[in-house]
This record gives structure tokens, sequence and C-alpha cells, in this order.
């Protein structure tokens, strides 16, 4: 887990981190719609990628250009983690699910090889959850391809120094000849406000644009 600790004597958020950081509930929730149109395009071709995967990459990869999503609370201090990666829910055989970690590289190939092998021994095995609570450098993601959801909240355990982001795919659509995706994002507001969480979908959807078959 690379990274430093922020001087927050410095920093300019450190009276909104103050203010923040003491309240019951935190976090803040925004959902939005992502134009898919290219990403669902080139996931149905013949040997076309994961939508799922490139999804998660093409957004771990906004995620970590972008500063405060890589900030997590530690001990009344704040880490930044020189990069981060994902967890997410797989749906089992046996209608339960587990989770999967997948570690961001830079290069898709080997990102989506790894996750493919990844999500087929977690959907064939059952037992435990595995959560590694011990680890912030993730940010935490679930998809529910069966909803198009317009809101959207989580189970959270309150009194903890959980500050680790939170991101939901959704059912795709068609609407006026386009692909769309409801996207949720939550994320604890002593940290991230919500220009950056624009920031981000900002970019996410420039790579969701930028011919994602470069990738």
């Amino acid at each position: 887990m690379a990274g430093d600790f922020l001087d927050l004597s410095t920093w300019p958020r450190r009276e909104q981190f103050l203010f923040f950081r003491g309240f019951d509930n935190p976090f803040f929730n925004i959902c939005a719609e992502l134009n898919v149109t290219e990403l669902y395009r080139l996931s149905r071709a013949p040997d076309g990628p994961s939508f799922f995967l490139l999804s998660l990459f093409l957004s771990l990869r906004a995620a970590n250009e972008v500063d405060e999503f890589r900030h997590r609370i530690r001990g009344g201090g704040i880490w930044r983690h020189d990069r981060i990666h994902a967890s997410a829910t797989v749906l089992r055989d046996d209608e339960t699910f587990g989770f999967a970690y997948f570690d961001f590289v830079p290069d898709f190939q080997v990102f989506e090889k790894r996750g493919r092998s990844v999500i087929d021994q977690v959907r064939k095995h059952s037992g435990p959850l595995d959560p590694r609570d011990e680890r912030d450098d993730l940010i935490h993601y679930s998809v529910l391809p069966w909803i198009r959801f317009t809101s959207f909240s989580h189970a959270r355990r309150w009194g903890t120094e959980d500050s680790v982001p939170k991101i939901v795919f959704g059912k795709h659509f068609n609407l006026d000849g386009k692909r769309w995706m409801p996207i949720s994002v939550e994320v604890h507001h002593a940290l991230v406000d919500g220009l950056h969480v624009a920031r981000f979908l900002e970019r996410f959807q420039g790579y969701l644009d930028d011919s994602p078959q470069r990738w």
C-alpha cells in the first residue's frame, strides 16, 4: 500500500475534513447516467471484451487520476495511496455472492485476463466472503444488471474509520439510439466534495467516449 500521509496543516480542505469527519453519517451519494454506447458496441462484437471488466478498468483509471479518490482516513490523519484497486461483488451459481479483487494495471489485456480468472474462481466456489477489511486501497464495486436505478444507499457500519468509496453499476438501456448505464458514487464528505465526484464522472465518460477499443 504505497503512499504517504498528507500534511493537514497545508492541505486546502483541512477545514472541510475537520467539519465532516465527526458526522454520524458523513457519506453522500450521487447517481448519474453514463453514455456507454461505444463500450456496449465493442463488447457485443465477436471476441469482444467483457463489458463489466472494461467498465471496471476505465472507472479505475479515472478514479486513480482524481487525487481525492485515493485519500483514506487513518488514525485521525489522511493517507494518500499511490494507486487504488477494486473489490467487487460477483454472483455465484447458487445465487449468493462473493467478493472478488482486481488489481489495477494500466494494460487492459493483462487486467482482463486476470479479471476473468478471478471472476471464474469466485463464481464457482462457495465459502467465506473474504471482505479484507484491513485493505483501504480499494474502491468497493457492485453491479445490479437487473435494475435501472435512480437512487442508491449502502449498508454501513458506523463508528469505524471506513472511508472507502463505493460505486455501483446498474442495468444499461437504450434511449434515443444510445446506450446508457446508471452509476452510483458514494464517498466520504470529509475527503471528497461534489466537485471531485463530477471530475471522476467526467473522466470516466471521457474514456467511454474516446474509442474504448484502444484500451
